[in-house]
């Protein structure tokens, strides 16, 4: 691959860029002092619910689109550099972007304006669906597989998807994911343990506790503030109680599973009974969720690699392999 051309991947909780063989992967924030940036990405995630009153830590993308367009501006900047490192690669650079596909068109342009409307020189400035660089990076010949159904589970928004031949058949998403388990986490837990936690603490007891259908019931140290005392205190948080919250968000995604399958053509529908569903997005990592979803829809589920890194991986090949270049657009061209 060309070393100029970018593959860029804009999550709710995570930012991704591909450059080369390089992927760059942090938080998607921002800490500001004033009109000043103070840090960014995975630094400033650190200072997240740690933070002195006087610098603020934003979030510019709310469920998976962009909600703070200057914010977005300043991270693209500066992610743009730090995978850069001492390199410039000058007036020929080439930007391929992940658009969700369940959004409003103007939803859609704001990511392309992004890279329009910042300061980096581009040659070009091309679009691909997410769904579809979803599936390459899961290892899917998208140019020709038809009948591949995609689960892409993020932190703000999970969206499915059915794709042939490169192009959207049916997609729908709902807003759960790993942001609504967190809360969900925060609510059980206080109810429970009359303990107040972070979203931090509630992400972490997510990774170490969280299963779906049958496992070993475990404990995990939860720290935060007393409700009754308002004491800093510790507590062992049970698995069961992290299961429990994150019922609700499963059940979510599960019916929006069952849903697209419902309103799938059926010739599709024989093809996906063959290749299966494949799961991507960092939540789709929660144990038993995939033997959970088989034995809703009795279809083969498919783990990909890396999966929270499944969408910018599959830019970097659609960028790539002159097969696949039909797959990206300009909206104008798209939309006209």
């Amino acid at each position: 691959m060309s070393l100029n051309i970018f593959g860029l991947d804009i999550g709710t909780a995570q930012f991704k860029m591909s450059y080369g063989d390089r992927i760059l992967n942090e938080h998607n924030c921002i800490a500001t002092s004033g009109r000043e940036m103070v840090a960014f990405g995975d630094e400033a995630y650190d200072m997240f619910e740690k933070a002195p009153t006087n610098i603020k830590i934003t979030f510019p993308v709310k469920r998976g689109v962009i909600a703070d367009i200057e914010d977005m501006h300043i991270l693209l900047k500066n992610f743009y550099l730090k995978i850069n490192g001492a390199r410039r690669p000058g007036r020929m650079t080439d930007f391929y972007i992940a658009v969700p596909n369940d959004v409003t068109e103007v939803e859609k342009r704001a990511f392309y304006e992004l890279v329009v409307r910042s300061k980096i020189k581009c040659r070009h400035i091309l679009v691909v669906d997410k769904p579809v660089a979803d599936a390459a990076g899961a290892g899917v010949d998208v140019s020709r597989a038809k009948g591949i159904m995609i689960v892409n589970m993020g932190a703000g928004v999970t969206e499915v998807s059915v794709i042939s031949f490169g192009g959207i058949v049916v997609s729908n998403s709902v807003n759960t994911g790993g942001d609504r388990m967190d809360e969900s986490i925060i609510h059980a837990v206080r109810n429970e343990y009359n303990l107040e936690i972070g979203k931090k603490t509630a992400e972490r007891l997510k990774q170490e506790l969280a299963f779906v259908g049958k496992g070993e019931e475990k404990t995990f140290p939860g720290f935060g503030r007393n409700v009754l005392t308002g004491l800093p205190v510790s507590a062992r948080i049970s698995s069961r109680i992290i299961c429990k919250a994150i019922s609700e968000p499963i059940t979510m995604i599960t019916d929006k599973v069952r849903m697209i399958l419902e309103n799938t053509p059926p010739e599709l529908s024989a093809d996906i009974i063959k290749n299966g569903i494949f799961l991507t997005g960092g939540v789709s990592q929660i144990p038993g969720l995939k033997d959970h979803l088989f034995t809703e829809t009795e279809i083969q589920v498919n783990m990909t690699q890396r999966p929270a890194e499944s969408t910018v991986r599959g830019i970097s090949l659609i960028a790539e392999k002159a097969e696949f270049n039909r797959l990206a657009y300009v909206p104008e061209e798209r939309f006209a």
